[in-house]
């Protein structure tokens, strides 16, 4: 019969030498036993201890112990087990040995716990019953109504089984069978890792939002994989889809050779298709993705991705291509692609480290035709798309210290648009750029101290092509619609109808720049700023003459071949062209600082004036990188206000304003500032055009400026505006406004934009320029969200040819918008968005793309996508914006 034996708190034991004899069955009193008795009893009291604390594993007559057969399978590993419980329990007749009451047990690293645990001695098994729970060594924890266990844990049955693991994730099943602590057969079972998320204490039998049941899940941790048989995919306790066999990583791999997810295509050029991709994980550091694409109508599309991470660095290669069935669907030439029958494309990118501030990396697209990705809907990071598109291949070198940077890079650009014509498209070989800052020593330099900066810059371009723009309506060629043609160009003035944009042929420039500056605090705290610089360029240029491409405008007429751009330059023929301006200035300012009840104000008056002669010798007035000017209050106190080097102030300008900052006690702050810059003496740059008009309309092109303003107000992490403006030196008018609003106020967050900018005719923008673009975010609840966004373009539209030349602002129109919500929590995401935009897509019309994507990630199980489009053409007949 069973006898109590001793209550235990803890008891802890190696591993015994021996088997204990059997107990004796008679009753033992505590008063009653001799010494000897006594003796006896303590003796089988620590056997039973040590019996217990080995995982019961001592068979009765067996010499052979659980630690010795641990040590021969672990050579040199001391496996010990360590046991908990209220008491432990000898039962004679069933030679057994239990642990009774809040019973722990500890063995390599896992952890049994249960209100009761047997060990057979005789069957070598172990039980637990009651609240039972095994932690496994990797933190997974098994809750099961019973445990049958070998006495290593390795192999069993369990009943009534949940298993959490620490990825999230959970498996159940109403019987489960452990196999040489590898495997684990689910039968009837059921995976999700949606438990976490979706954990009731109201409705603990509610089920989770998503779930797979099979008829035996198979999970071989050897193979981190798990198998599932005659299994469906349930939502919300409810069968959507059956698969009869299907396999997917277990959640711990974030890399597995495999088939993932697969995607569907549906398009009136391609016809169905569906693609699947085959991974493999060659090794840590390097894969292989391959993706069959099978279209109705125009056979295999092949795709391959291959990437690798380095020591010092990490790349991928991807390669697309296809021999198309039926090319005619596509528009011929220069529309379209119809007249291939192979297309592709070959894409990388890289970077590598050389060094802690040195990095090499490049980053290109190569193409069969310019018309392929759109074709074929395939994603490309080189891609930029703004109504008008185009790859960016690079090659670069880079290296950044303390105070200074290195940075050597190649360009080459394809078109993607209708209106690109490649010969026009320039060739960087190379654009290098130093920057280097140094603090001056004052006891080194009699005095001088102060900080000096050297930037140099060269750039060399080369097209076959020049690029010409209209001044005004720009009239686009009849016959292809492929180019910005000219007419009536009148050399040296601004009255003629063309910018060259681009220099067909080849252009080198070298720019050197050295400045100094150092800032004094007076006792008033005024703060002065001396500072001098000297600018030099020096220009290359090679005019390619003897290419001809010319084009017919909107009435036929030939026009503007290569030779035409000779009419741009200040000295036809010369070939070499330099520029020296050298200068000084002073930068004052004189804060104000108040403090109120609700914060803190600083009232800045600031001035500065900029002394530099007219340019010594003269450029060639091509101008590539400084085409794009904006007066604001970001450039108004810029020694030159030019965005690049081609370009550079004259003669002796002031520039003036103030400053005003309010910061609130509470956090928060408000910003306005104005000013206004006036040329004083010497040639006024900004009214001078070159080549492409740039300073024309900027708001400098008069002695005294445009006025701008700006003000910036948050007064909390909730909201916050910025507002920028340029307005007419005499009227006030506004000539440029900019407005950008945040908001944060909990569940509704968002964005607002609006920007209306003036005709500026002289320099290409023939109607005035307005936009309206607004972006917000719902949180509805915890787990389902709403958004949408829409943009107005208020003024750029596109003009039949009847309206060649009148300045139409056109209709209110919606130039993008949409639409969406979804849902998301820790274990799934759906969302549906609904989008419409106005694209280039390269056929010779702008097209309305309207698309319906569907998007469903279920953790763990992977993601599904699948996309609509639909599209309406607009005709371009003959003139655009």
């Amino acid at each position: 019969m069973g006898r109590r034996i001793c209550p235990a708190q803890r008891i802890v034991a190696a591993r015994g030498d021996e088997a204990p004899g059997r107990a004796n069955d008679s009753p033992i009193s505590p008063s009653g036993p001799s010494r000897i008795a006594r003796l006896m009893l303590l003796a089988l009291s620590i056997l039973l201890a040590a019996t217990l604390a080995l995982g019961f594993a001592i068979e009765g007559s067996a010499a052979e112990t659980l630690g010795d057969k641990l040590s021969k399978k672990k050579a040199g590993q001391s496996d010990k087990m360590f046991v908990e419980a209220t008491e432990l329990r000898y039962d004679s007749d069933k030679n057994t040995v239990s642990a009774e009451g809040n019973a722990r047990v500890y063995y390599q690293g896992r952890v049994l716990e249960a209100d009761r645990v047997i060990y057979d001695r005789k069957s070598g098994r172990v039980y637990a019953e009651g609240n039972a729970k095994l932690t496994e060594a990797n933190g997974t924890i098994l809750r099961a109504d019973r445990f049958d266990l070998t006495d290593d844990f390795r192999d069993g049955f369990i009943e009534s089984l949940q298993a959490d693991t620490t990825q999230k994730t959970q498996f159940s099943a109403a019987r489960a069978e452990r196999i040489e602590g590898d495997t684990t057969v689910y039968e009837k079972g059921s995976y999700t890792a949606c438990a976490a998320c979706s954990a009731c204490e109201d409705n603990p039998d509610k089920p989770p939002l998503w779930r797979v049941r099979a008829k035996r899940i198979i999970h071989k941790n050897d193979e981190q994989m798990i198998y599932y048989e005659d299994a469906s995919l349930e939502f919300l306790g409810v069968p959507i889809a059956y698969v009869p066999f299907f396999s997917t990583p277990d959640p711990t791999v974030t890399r597995k050779s495999g088939i993932l997810s697969p995607h569907l295509l549906m398009n009136s050029n391609l016809g169905y298709g569906v693609g699947i991709p085959i991974f493999w994980a060659l090794a840590p550091d390097y894969d292989l993705t391959f993706t069959p694409t099978a279209l109705s109508k125009q056979g295999f599309l092949a795709s391959a991705e291959w990437r690798q991470r380095l020591e010092n660095g990490e790349y991928y290669i991807r390669a697309n291509g296809i021999s198309q069935l039926n090319r005619t669907v596509f528009s011929q030439p220069p529309y379209g692609a119809g007249d291939l029958t192979y297309r592709g494309s070959f894409e990388s990118k890289g970077k590598i480290y050389i060094s802690d501030q040195w990095k090499f990396g490049w980053e290109f697209t190569l193409l069969s035709d310019k018309f392929f990705l759109n074709d074929y809907h395939i994603p490309n990071q080189t891609v930029s798309t703004n109504y008008l598109s185009e790859t960016t291949s690079t090659i670069y070198l880079t290296g950044q210290g303390d105070r200074g940077y290195f940075d050597l890079r190649g360009y080459y650009f394809e078109g993607l648009s209708t209106h690109d014509f490649q010969p026009q498209q320039p060739t960087a070989h190379p654009v290098w750029d130093y920057n280097k800052t140094f603090d001056i020593d004052p006891e080194k330099t009699f005095g001088i101290g102060g900080q000096a900066e050297l930037d140099f810059n060269l750039t060399s371009l080369s097209a076959a092509s020049a690029s010409y723009q209209s001044v005004g309506t720009q009239v686009l060629d009849n016959a292809y619609s492929l180019y910005n043609v000219c007419t009536n160009y009148v050399p040296g003035t601004t009255t003629g109808s063309c910018l060259l944009r681009g220099v067909g042929g080849d252009y080198t420039r070298a720019t050197v720049e050295g400045s100094w500056k150092r800032k004094f605090i007076d006792p008033l705290g005024e703060v002065w700023t001396p500072f001098a610089f000297a600018h030099v360029n020096g220009e290359w240029l090679d005019i390619n003459t003897t290419n001809s491409y010319t084009f017919a405008n909107g009435n036929g007429v030939s026009t503007y071949t290569n030779a035409s751009q000779l009419n741009f330059l200040s000295n036809k023929d010369a070939s070499f062209y330099g520029a020296f301006v050298p200068g000084v200035g002073m930068d004052y300012r004189f804060p104000f600082l108040a403090k109120t009840s609700f914060g803190s104000m600083i009232f800045e008056p600031i001035g500065q004036i900029v002394v530099r002669p007219n340019k010594i010798w003269s450029s060639s007035n091509v101008n590539l990188d400084a085409q794009s000017l904006v007066f604001d209050d970001s450039t108004l106190f810029d020694w030159s206000k030019y965005s690049g080097y081609d370009r550079f102030e004259t003669g002796t300008r002031t520039n003036y304003g103030a400053q005003f900052t309010l910061n609130f006690n509470g956090g928060g702050h408000a910003d306005f500032i104005a000013g206004q810059s006036y040329q004083v003496a010497g040639v006024n740059s900004y009214a001078t055009p070159d080549a492409a008009n740039v300073g024309l309309s900027s708001g400098l092109d008069t002695r005294r400026s445009d006025y701008v303003t700006a003000f910036s107000f948050a007064p909390s992490s909730m909201f916050s505006l910025t507002a920028k403006s340029r307005l007419d030196v005499d009227t006030f008018e506004p000539r440029r406004i900019d407005v950008v609003g945040t908001y944060n106020f909990g569940a509704w967050t968002g964005n607002i934009q609006y920007a209306n900018y003036q005709a500026q005719p002289v320099i290409g923008y023939y109607v005035r320029r307005e936009g309206l673009s607004l972006a917000s975010r719902y949180k509805i609840s915890d787990n389902y969200f709403a958004q949408g966004n829409i943009t107005f373009d208020m003024s750029r539209q596109f003009y039949p040819a009847s309206l060649i030349g009148t300045v139409n602002p056109g209709p209110f129109a919606v130039a993008a918008f949409g639409v969406g919500g979804g849902y998301q929590d820790c274990c799934t995401t759906f969302s549906v968005n609904y989008s419409s935009i106005y694209q280039d897509n390269g056929n010779g019309a702008l097209v309305r793309n309207q698309t319906v994507l569907l998007q469903l990630q279920l953790r763990t199980l992977g993601d599904a996508k699948f996309s609509q489009s639909f599209a309406s053409t607009t005709s371009i007949d003959g003139v655009k914006y």
